[in-house]
């Protein structure tokens, strides 16, 4: 065991030249990472290196994203990992969303509750998923997956200057939570700066727990006990019954078809899969190439498309433990009758998709990696603790903070407006529910072999970014890092705007949309780290986003 845990930092050592740069890409012959931190990219491709599989990397680069990128990378949150085995087997989404405790009621949030502390946080699920992935697909031992990570937080890690300016923000507006000072200030006072080792020495110990005692330390076992310590002293809901009962599951993906390629993404409680396949179906009735990336035409289609599967995401996706979700959505014969809807020649005012859904009077952060290995498995992993640095809550005397996904519930039943707050039943709170998620980890396949790896943060924005990549390669042939550094487009129904990266280098296209009765607004969007196979060669072709930070690395 010693010696598998000495050869994976020797591994860390030797990642330092990861990969060729090349056109569209780092490219690599036989396994690439691609995630936010640099640190966590070398752990996933030295796991890969001394012969773990696609999960093994993935297992071990997001307990090392819990050290590196504690803004989302986390052990005290939940998400989504979709796995494409290579040879025999179809996909599998593990689910590992996280639930409401069993104290929750359907408007324990008044209006003007806070979306930080205690009362906002759901039953972590991040640590049974990982368990539940290294039952189903891992090679290696669970320990040796874990300890680079102990070892992150033990010796600490370089900041580069976007990790210390955030943590820099966050203790400037986290006065109110002693023990993340405690934890994430730094020793002797003063600003973090870039090149300044963050050492972590309770996250460690929680971590060696995790690795020594399996997932039951954390859902049954000391750091059960800690956690449940720490709601009941800042009056929270979670109860050490609520995470002894936590599971997560394995669960069919969506399955779509887009111009010839199989598309999978999560299923519920994610409306990733169903809202993404759902508008590849619209947009697969219009000729897009011919239309051309940068036109108004092409762009008004999408946020057609993008506006009613918005729609249909408020009016019928939650967790399917508790809602009926009808199966047309994803059908294409449904994606041609919306399609046939869409005036080309004027914008649809959202208002008229309400339907039944009463409107009310007017009055980010996750992290996606993905990874493949020399055998052709892969895996899109999106996680998150919802907010960046989640509810500010770290557990006391343990090091790791925890999620406030309990804001991604419907808060207001009854309560759909047109400034974007949704109250529709299927995701109203309720306890051990699951909340409505937008995490979308996408695989896509061609005769059965992965050609395309991808996902984002960005809460409801996710799901456009992945449209956005997914058309990009699709439809217009780009490399993919022209693909994931191209600008994003994203409409949601609610409210009825459609923001885009480029209006500034795109005036005439605006001004096309603006007559069409499109409302614009700038933003910034995603943070699509990437993966292409290239079907000529093989080789894997990383793209890191470098919207916030990343590295894509191979061997």
């Amino acid at each position: 065991m010693k010696n598998t845990i000495l050869l994976v930092l020797l591994a860390l050592l030797l990642v330092a030249l990861p990969g060729a740069a090349g056109e569209g890409g780092v490219r690599a012959r036989h396994g690439m990472v691609v995630s936010v931190s640099p640190p966590g990219t070398d752990v996933g491709v030295a796991i890969l290196k001394k012969g773990g599989n696609a999960v093994d990397a993935a297992i071990a680069t997001a307990f090392a994203l819990a050290v590196t990128y504690p803004a989302a990378g986390n052990i005290g949150g939940g998400g989504f990992m979709l796995v494409h085995p290579a040879g025999k087997g179809g996909p599998v989404c593990i689910e590992y969303r996280e639930t409401a405790p069993a104290a929750a009621t359907k408007s324990m949030f008044a209006r003007g509750a806070s979306e930080l502390g205690h009362r906002a946080v759901g039953v972590p699920g991040t640590v049974r998923g990982m368990a539940l992935a290294h039952r189903r697909f891992a090679r290696l031992p669970w320990k040796d997956l874990i300890m680079p990570a102990v070892h992150l937080a033990e010796k600490g890690f370089r900041l580069n200057a976007r990790l210390a300016d955030s943590l820099n923000n966050l203790l400037a507006a986290a006065e109110d939570f002693p023990e993340l000072q405690r934890v994430f200030g730094k020793a002797g006072g003063g600003d973090w700066r870039e090149g300044d080792r963050l050492v972590q020495s309770d996250l460690a110990r929680t971590l060696r727990l995790i690795a020594e005692q399996g997932p039951d330390a954390f859902y049954a076992g000391p750091i059960a006990r800690q956690i449940a310590a720490e709601m009941k002293s800042g009056g929270g809901l979670i109860t050490a019954a609520d995470l002894a009962a936590y599971r997560a599951h394995a669960r069919r993906p969506i399955h779509g078809t887009y111009r010839g390629h199989d598309v999978y993404a999560p299923p519920p409680p994610s409306s990733g899969g169903t809202c993404l396949v759902e508008m590849l179906n619209i947009l697969e009735c219009f000729d897009l190439k011919k239309l051309g990336r940068g036109s108004p035409e092409t762009m008004h289609v999408m946020i057609e498309a993008m506006r009613r599967a918005y729609c249909d995401r408020a009016r019928y996706l939650g967790d399917p433990a508790f809602t009926k979700i009808p199966d047309h959505l994803t059908d294409k014969a449904y994606g041609r009758k919306l399609a046939a809807a869409i005036d080309r020649k004027k914008a649809t005012p959202s208002e008229s998709l309400a339907g039944d859904i009463a409107l009310a009077p007017e009055g980010d952060s996750t992290t996606h990696f993905s990874v493949i290995d020399k055998d052709g498995m892969a895996v899109a992993n999106t996680y998150t603790l919802e907010r960046s640095y989640g509810s500010r809550v770290v557990v006391k005397g343990a090091g790791f903070l925890l999620n406030n996904e309990m804001i991604d519930f419907n808060w207001r039943p009854g309560h759909t407006d047109r400034k974007g707050a949704i109250g529709t039943p299927p995701n109203l709170i309720a306890p051990g529910k699951r909340m409505l998620s937008s995490q979308t980890p996408t695989i896509v396949a061609r005769d059965g072999k992965v050609v395309l790896i991808t996902g984002s943060p960005g809460s409801r924005t996710i799901i456009n970014t992945v449209l956005n990549v997914l058309v990009n390669v699709l439809n217009f042939d780009m490399d993919i890092a022209s693909a994931v550094a191209a600008p994003r487009l994203h409409h949601q129904w609610f409210p009825d705007e459609a923001r885009f990266e480029g209006i500034d280098a795109h005036p005439e296209a605006m001004t096309a949309l603006r007559k069409l009765g499109h409302r614009l607004v700038r933003t910034r969007q995603g943070d699509a780290h990437s993966i292409m196979v290239d079907p000529r060669t093989g080789e894997r072709i990383g793209a890191a986003d470098r919207r916030i930070h990343g590295k894509a690395a191979g061997y």
